[in-house]
């Protein structure tokens, strides 16, 4: 397998709040993990850095995730107990008060896939050269979309578009939406909305499918992000099947 990830500031923020990584358990089993922390100073970058931490320690701690089910247990658990740290830390920093991350990670075995997120940091397949989006945005203008209330066009340009109806440190009780993916494809890609706001599915797909290494790849789609504006901070993994004619 090939993997790699990346970060960057953006040409607007004065500081990346978001975190990304790539790691293995006894297993060698994979996790990805893209998280965007809010809350402005320091703090999303806090909350981030305890929620990707966290799970990245728990994973590479453990042999092996076990069945579907066992994973989908481990997953949950370990996510809420990530989102305890993050209320933790606030009490001892009244300062933070507010500070939270989105969350979308993926952990890959050899008999199963599975995707989950919270927040607005999105999770995708790639397969015969295209990009299919698994994860459900928790937002307000994707829930007035869904209800009919809004358009696609209206969503698009909405000035509450980053409206967070779901996000770790937002609450005390917290689900992450998993989703169990066929392991027929050809990569697995996640990044946060600084990447999705600047670029469509089709240019980022675009971008994936040119013969070029993975690094490459993922350099010039924050180079193409940042030429849009890059109005946020910018974070991707991606991880390259290797059986995938796509290298």
């Amino acid at each position: 397998m090939n993997y790699y990830y990346i970060t960057d500031p953006g040409k607007v923020r004065e500081r990346n709040e978001d975190s990304v990584s790539i790691v293995e358990n006894g297993a060698k089993e994979k996790l990805l993990i893209v998280a965007d922390g809010m809350g402005g100073h320091k703090d999303g970058e806090v909350a981030s850095k305890i929620a990707l931490n966290l799970i990245c320690d728990r994973f590479k701690s453990i042999s092996s995730l076990g069945n579907k089910e066992d994973a989908i247990n481990w997953i949950q658990s370990t996510v809420s107990e990530a989102n305890v740290e993050i209320f933790k830390y606030v009490a001892e920093h009244p300062e933070s008060q507010g500070m939270g991350t989105t969350i979308v990670l993926s952990v890959l075995t050899p008999s199963y896939l599975l995707i989950g997120n919270i927040g607005d940091s999105s999770g995708y397949i790639y397969k015969n050269k295209k990009l299919h989006k698994i994860t459900v945005d928790h937002t307000l203008v994707n829930l007035l979309l869904k209800s009919g209330e809004l358009t696609e066009e209206e969503a698009k340009n909405h000035p509450k578009k980053n409206v967070l109806m779901k996000a770790l440190g937002s609450s005390t009780n917290i689900d992450m939406d998993i989703f169990n993916v066929e392991l027929n494809i050809d990569g697995i890609f996640l990044c946060s909305d600084g990447l999705t706001n600047m670029l469509n599915d089709n240019q980022i797909a675009k971008v994936l499918s040119e013969e070029s290494d993975i690094e490459e790849k993922l350099e010039k789609l924050v180079f193409k992000a940042n030429n849009r504006g890059g109005n946020d901070n910018i974070s991707i993994a991606y991880l390259v099947k290797e059986d995938s004619h796509d290298q």
